[in-house]
């Protein structure tokens, strides 16, 4: 008896709190905006019937509640949920894209408050009620990248004799060169005789140069070839480059300015002070698109794949970018290539820093663990097709076509069986071509040839390419030492060194590893 009277009560009660006014819930869910009760206004919004709803939808101020976020990140997502649910067609225009672009901003600037963790719900919501969003936002964070990448582009460059200079310096230089020229070429031409400039058209026709004599002939050659002389110089063919570079930092720059100019419009109160680095603003915003783009994307692959064995090993280095369940094989490999990193940030590292060869070259370390791992793939692959091209030659059949099918076929049984015995192959070969190019290349650092870290460090890494490189399809590591800007997808930064407040990438230390054009495991860099 008890339990019906209160479901009566809790019925009427929520009579009593269903709207079907649309002015009276839009007036209700603005009075509790302004508030800034936005939980008590996405309560009302849904309880609200399609009709109602579409029409409050319509009327909500966006604009003010995007001013809002973070805090009615709930209200917007309830919002977004709930015209989603209700397949309200059309759908009313709620300016999805400045939502994204205040969350770019938001997130760009967070300092560990847990902002991310706030805005993941309204990131799927949007997405989901607008798919356009994201590739909005993906643009966006391409152009910002250029933009600052393109901040970069106004360098030295070289003269005429590879000497670095100021391009403008550089131009300067040119143009003086130029007239230089330009004034004996004019006063050559002032000197030219008749035979080979005159001011009758007629002079020229076919039949009167057909009557020259031969000293005639001789004179003009003389003529022209002085001039050419004066003209077509090596020294002046540097313009047009100079030209192109300059016409190059004139769209950087206003790429830049366009990227700023697009931001100070969604956010007044940006902060362009002459003494705040533009390269920061732009990175901040590019960081935010990366965070967002994150979140959206993890709203579209809902099954979460699990972490290797190596993760707490690899100090948190991990690819958070692969969005498939892994196969086991394939896992274990990454694994591995995981755990050789971990050796050389717990092992070698600490090891190298105290050879006293190095240690008045502190950041020489991190590239000969770079460079350790680079040619431990070169010489995994090089000796996988030696090998391969041995067997061959063994049955006389080094010189047959590859796409032949019973060569074809042949490869793949000897790579298959290559596979199998994997992680016991001897890889003395290989483990030597690694160090003695090391040591070479290094030769004045004579305590590398003695560092057992290094040693065990290549073996590691040979085993580790060794397995990757006959995979099927192989696995590589990703070669595009370029980027100057860190791309969360593909770079976490080394945690041990370096400028934790830039984005700017110094060097690598560990390269990526790809499967395909995915990134499995990111790149370590100095910043």
């Amino acid at each position: 008896m008890n339990e019906s009277r209160e479901r009566i009560r809790r019925e009427r009660e929520r009579e009593k709190n269903t709207y079907t006014s649309p002015r009276l819930a839009l007036r209700r869910v603005l009075l509790l905006a302004e508030g800034r009760q936005f939980r008590e206004a996405a309560a009302i919004l849904s309880r609200l019937g399609p009709g109602v709803l579409q029409s409050v939808a319509s009327e909500l101020p966006i604009d003010l509640l995007i001013e809002s976020l973070p805090h009615s990140a709930h209200l917007i997502e309830t919002l977004l949920n709930r015209l989603i649910s209700l397949e309200i067609i059309p759908r009313p225009e709620l300016q999805c894209e400045a939502v994204a672009w205040r969350l770019v901003g938001l997130l760009g600037s967070e300092q560990g408050s847990g902002l991310r963790g706030r805005t993941c719900r309204l990131a799927s919501a949007l997405v989901q009620y607008s798919p356009d969003a994201r590739e909005s936002v993906d643009s966006r964070r391409r152009q910002l990248d250029a933009a600052v990448q393109g901040l970069g582009t106004h360098g030295l460059t070289a003269d005429s004799s590879g000497t670095l200079i100021s391009l403008h310096v550089a131009m300067k230089n040119e143009l003086q060169r130029h007239v230089e020229v330009y004034k004996q070429a004019l006063h050559k031409l002032e000197e030219l005789s008749s035979v080979t400039v005159n001011q009758d058209p007629a002079s020229s026709s076919h039949q009167r140069l057909l009557a020259l004599s031969h000293a005639d002939v001789e004179r003009r050659l003389i003529d022209n070839k002085s001039l050419l002389t004066i003209v077509d110089k090596p020294a002046l063919r540097q313009l047009p480059t100079l030209v192109s570079s300059l016409s190059a930092r004139v769209e950087s720059d206003k790429a830049v300015l366009a990227c700023v100019g697009q931001i100070k419009r969604s956010d007044p109160t940006l902060d362009l002070s002459d003494t705040r680095p533009v390269a920061g603003v732009l990175m901040n915003y590019s960081r935010g698109c990366a965070a967002v783009l994150s979140q959206m994307t993890e709203t579209q692959a809902p099954v979460e794949t699990p972490r290797s064995p190596t993760d707490s090993a690899s100090d948190g280095y991990h690819s958070d970018s692969d969005d498939t369940p892994q196969h086991p094989e394939r896992s274990k490999l990454i694994s591995q290539y995981a755990a050789v990193w971990s050796i050389a940030m717990e092992e070698t590292l600490p090891a190298l820093s105290q050879l006293d060869d190095l240690k008045q070259t502190p950041q020489l370390k991190y590239k000969i663990v770079f460079s350790v791992v680079v040619l431990s793939f070169r010489a995994a692959i090089s000796l996988r097709d030696r090998r391969v091209s041995e067997v061959k030659s063994l049955l006389g059949c080094e010189n047959e076509n590859d796409s032949s099918p019973a060569i074809s076929s042949f490869v793949s049984s000897a790579m298959r069986l290559m596979r199998s015995t994997a992680h016991n192959f001897p890889l003395g070969d290989a483990e030597r071509t690694v160090i003695n190019q090391v040591v070479k290349t290094l030769s004045e650092y004579r305590s590398l040839s003695s560092c057992g870290a290094l040693h065990a460090l290549v073996a590691a890494s040979c085993r580790a390419a060794w397995a990757l490189s006959l995979h099927s399809p192989p696995l590589r590591i990703d070669t595009d030492f370029t980027p100057v800007v860190m791309n969360p997808e593909k770079h976490i930064r080394y945690s041990a060194a370096g400028d934790r407040r830039s984005d700017l990438i110094k060097s690598f230390v560990w390269p990526a590893l790809m499967d395909h054009n995915r990134c499995v495991f990111r790149a370590i860099v100095l910043t």
